[in-house]
């Protein structure tokens, strides 16, 4: 079997500032396709006659390339190095974003939002394993947490700038910035990425063995359950400033702004918080976020309320991010890639549940925080199925146990 990076490095890498900076920023470009595609919706639907529920197959083909398209890439190139997975990566990534930019119709636009969604997962589990050599070993959190920086950073700036740029200059130059972010991305990783054996791959049977694994597929499932609840807020965050808490839509901008930077925040700290401890980021950051939905279900018509727990529902969500990303790979430790594309095609799915779970709430006229409660529902499942199967389970199965520390 191959000697897995996580184990440590032959040889110091040179310029590992500059390594990090480009994995981000190929994950700020991802981001910002991903995000800025839900705030130009309105644009290409009106340029292509079409209706919005219509457009939003674009948006549904992207979520099922990171669910479906990621762990087949990741599982088909399980033997590349993973310096030139993450170089063709960007190569499909820049494809499938030029053509979405030049697509004369909604047929087009899906299959190549697909395209461009099925490079996320792939990318991010290779970066994490990139970013964990460049580490060193004891440091997958940390790892894991600069990759999917780019991605909380794109929630602050790469999103409201593509959509500013869609409603400017058209929706077709959102995806053309997409793809020059994306191009100065590869150049850095071109750049900037170890050139070394030890970012070699494994077989594909050391991958596969991992899916037949039912501990992973538990993982997977606390994964979905639990993130959800980051999605039935921040769909629903317009609504909430406009007709629960009946402030000027001027403010909704704002408020995007604040749950992304409450995501950078609770990202970088759950990042050490996953590397010292077993269960601590995801215990901590599921019951915290509990709380802050509950107090947004009972007060978050109050601005000065709103506000602060929209930052805290951000951070503390992604405070248990890192964590689930160090459990997979601790479980299947020898399909570190695979593990990564999972638990992004887990975050896609969970979009998926708290979207559809907070539609419910609002069409059943509970009113718009109520989508908090699917939310709130969806991640306590998530969080009982995890310390009463996975902290739990004996240590035999390769999931440490609840400890004192945790």
């Amino acid at each position: 079997m191959h000697r897995q990076v996580h184990e440590g490095r032959s040889a110091p890498v040179r310029r590992p500032k500059l390594t990090l900076f480009a994995l981000a920023l190929g994950t700020f470009a991802i981001g910002t396709g991903e995000f800025g595609s839900n705030g130009i919706i309105q644009l290409f639907a009106s340029d292509l006659d079409l209706t919005i529920p219509v457009a939003t197959h674009a948006i549904t083909a992207y979520a099922f390339g990171v669910v479906v398209g990621s762990p087949l890439i990741t599982l088909f190139y399980a033997r590349t190095n993973r310096r030139s997975l993450l170089l063709g990566l960007v190569v499909l990534f820049l494809v499938g974003n030029a053509i979405s930019a030049l697509a004369p119709s909604i047929e087009l636009l899906v299959v190549f939002r697909f395209v461009a969604g099925s490079v996320q997962g792939a990318f991010f589990g290779a970066g994490a394993v990139v970013a964990a050599y460049v580490y060193g070993p004891g440091r997958g959190g940390r790892a894991f947490a600069t990759v999917m920086g780019g991605l909380t950073l794109a929630t602050i700036v790469g999103s409201p700038l593509g959509t500013f740029i869609g409603q400017s200059a058209g929706w077709r130059a959102m995806y053309w910035t997409v793809v020059a972010i994306g191009l100065l991305a590869g150049v850095a990783l071109v750049a900037w990425l170890p050139r070394t054996g030890d970012l070699r791959g494994s077989s594909v049977v050391d991958e596969l063995r991992a899916l037949r694994r039912p501990e992973v597929w538990v993982m997977f499932t606390v994964a979905a359950l639990g993130i959800s609840s980051i999605f039935a807020v921040y769909t629903f965050i317009g609504p909430f400033v406009t007709d629960a808490a009946r402030r000027d839509a001027s403010l909704v901008p704002i408020a995007l702004a604040v749950f992304g930077l409450g995501m950078a925040v609770g990202n970088g700290l759950g990042g050490r918080v996953a590397d010292r401890f077993a269960h601590r980021g995801l215990v901590w950051g599921y019951g915290g976020v509990l709380a802050l939905l509950a107090l947004i279900g009972v007060a978050g018509d109050n601005l000065m309320v709103l506000m602060p727990c929209l930052f805290g529902v951000g951070a503390t969500m992604m405070f248990a991010i890192p964590t689930i990303q160090v459990r997979l790979t601790s479980l299947a430790p020898d399909a570190p890639t695979l593990m990564g594309a999972l638990n992004l095609a887990a975050l896609n799915l969970a979009n998926s549940l708290g979207a559809i779970g907070g539609a419910v709430t609002i069409d059943a006229g509970w009113g718009p925080l109520s989508t908090v409660w699917a939310g709130f529902v969806l991640t306590t499942a998530g969080l009982i199925l995890y310390v009463t199967i996975v902290a739990r389970a004996p240590v035999a199965t390769g999931i440490p146990r609840l400890s004192s520390r945790t």
